[in-house]
């Protein structure tokens, strides 16, 4: 199967693939410095310190201290931890519901493509980011209303991939022998053609992890995500951008975390995407 060719060559880092060996080795690092944040972190990131605001960066304070005294190189550790939930648990209830209804409608077609396709035109049609901060401001701002908006909205494209995928497996000879077999459309649908067309989602989900770390920072920038004082990257950029031209710092260590942790996951889909060529 493609699918096991993929990974195996992915495990194994055939092909001279440094775009993917280093966008893993930096996730890796995000991931450990959030697991290990409580010992990592020299500070408690939410503790204030009013004798020692807005310090330059130090042997002290490596990334200096923000208007509340707090430093901010341990608010940038342990806000990983939350921007890194967002990333991840944000892309989990999308995929769940797009894979699902994307194979529904690419594997029986007709009247049930259909309806779902005409679902899913309804939900496109209105501007993503409009709706996501229309559904949290009904639900309130916080993680939860972030998960639950993405889980409404954020499915589309899962199910527009997987269901361009599953017209073209459902016509192949697994599926038709599946079928002579006496197997059940369940068990054909999510053993057999959806292994089959999950490399390009594979591929795709290391670009939304990407998208939603990007959504979830600047919905906490705007107030709607993540509520101080948890420490997270986006607010840390709000709380400092009055302090931009006189405590640079706030907001660069920040926006420099959400850079690179985007990055590690970009270099991830992109090296995933040529492997993928690669075993075509």
């Amino acid at each position: 199967m493609r699918a096991a060719r993929l990974l195996l060559s992915v495990g194994f880092l055939k092909n001279n693939n440094l775009t993917l060996v280093l966008g893993i080795f930096l996730s890796v690092c995000w991931v450990v410095i959030a697991i290990f944040a409580p010992w990592i972190a020299p500070y408690d990131p939410i503790a204030q310190d009013v004798a020692r605001t807005l310090q330059p960066p130090s042997f002290a304070h490596p990334f200096g201290t923000d208007n509340f005294g707090r430093d901010v190189l341990s608010r940038v550790i342990w806000g990983s931890r939350v921007d890194l939930a967002m990333g991840l648990g944000g892309v989990f209830a999308p995929i769940i519901i797009g894979c699902t209804i994307g194979l529904l409608a690419g594997y029986f077609g007709g009247i049930i493509d259909t309806l779902l396709m005409r679902f899913l035109d309804i939900t496109i049609s209105f501007p993503f980011f409009i709706l996501m901060i229309a559904i949290i401001s009904i639900l309130g701002p916080g993680l939860m209303s972030f998960f639950i908006a993405l889980a409404l909205v954020g499915w589309v494209s899962y199910a527009r991939l997987v269901r361009s995928r599953t017209l073209v497996l459902r016509h192949s000879d697994f599926v038709a022998a599946g079928q002579i077999l006496g197997f059940s459309s369940i068990r054909i649908m999510f053993r057999h053609v959806l292994p089959n067309a999950a490399l390009p989602v594979l591929v795709f989900i290391m670009s939304d992890v990407v998208l939603t770390i990007l959504l979830g920072s600047s919905l906490s920038y705007l107030g709607l995500g993540v509520q101080p004082p948890l420490a997270e990257w986006g607010i840390m950029i709000a709380e400092g951008q009055n302090f931009i031209s006189t405590a640079w710092w706030i907001t660069l260590f920040p926006g420099l975390a959400i850079v690179i942790l985007a990055l590690s996951f970009s270099l991830i889909a992109d090296g995933l995407a040529a492997q993928y060529k690669v075993s075509e």
